[in-house]
């Protein structure tokens, strides 16, 4: 799923701080949000492997939760929701598509690396790829309802990651037309950095 998807989740998880404790509402959705985004910054290093943890996320997160339950400082509800949100993000990846350039294809059985069994887990396609109309209306269903009930700069947030959204959508096909023409005129001495699925 495409990274706005994943950061309005991260956000909706930790939205009910708002309501049940909303002194510890900004700890939490700055964690959710990080934790949304956090697993994509190995975009360019081994996508959905390197920071992808789908098992030990959750045995992190569990600890730290408990932890900040009972003493509630905002630090430990922002490393708890950054856990949550990760571990929500890596789950996610499993239920889209695959890990190539054109997912729609269903080419690749590559979703999420599990380093526990060792093993590359298989995409289960319930939204198609990132960038889907699926994909589209996950983040509308967590982010209209997020617009409506932030406020300030988490608010922006959201419709920022909404623009983002539709015009990824948008353009989704095009830029994996658009991939193999970009990188492959970049200078051989940064070529090694770039994914193979990019050159297809």
């Amino acid at each position: 799923m495409m990274l706005p998807t994943h950061a309005l989740l991260g956000l909706a998880i930790a939205a009910p701080f708002v309501v049940f404790a909303p002194e510890l509402a900004p700890a939490a959705l700055i964690g959710g949000f990080l934790g949304g985004v956090l697993p994509d910054l190995d975009l360019y290093a081994g996508h959905r492997r390197t920071l992808h943890y789908p098992t030990l996320y959750v045995v992190a997160a569990v600890p730290i939760a408990i932890a900040a339950a009972l003493i509630a400082a905002p630090w430990l509800v922002t490393a708890a929701f950054l856990l949550a949100g990760a571990t929500l993000h890596c789950r996610m990846d499993r239920y889209g598509g695959g890990l190539e350039l054109r997912p729609w294809e269903g080419t690749s059985d590559r979703a999420v690396y599990d380093h526990v069994r060792r093993r590359w887990r298989a995409p289960k396609r319930w939204v198609r790829y990132d960038g889907a109309p699926e994909d589209l209306l996950l983040s509308a269903l967590a982010g209209v309802p997020l617009w409506l009930v932030l406020e300030g700069p988490f608010r922006w947030l959201v419709g920022a990651a909404l623009l983002v959204a539709g015009l990824y959508v948008l353009l989704r096909r095009r830029l994996a037309n658009a991939a193999p023409v970009v990188f492959g005129a970049v200078p051989e001495s940064v070529d090694d950095y770039v994914p193979s699925r990019y050159k297809q």
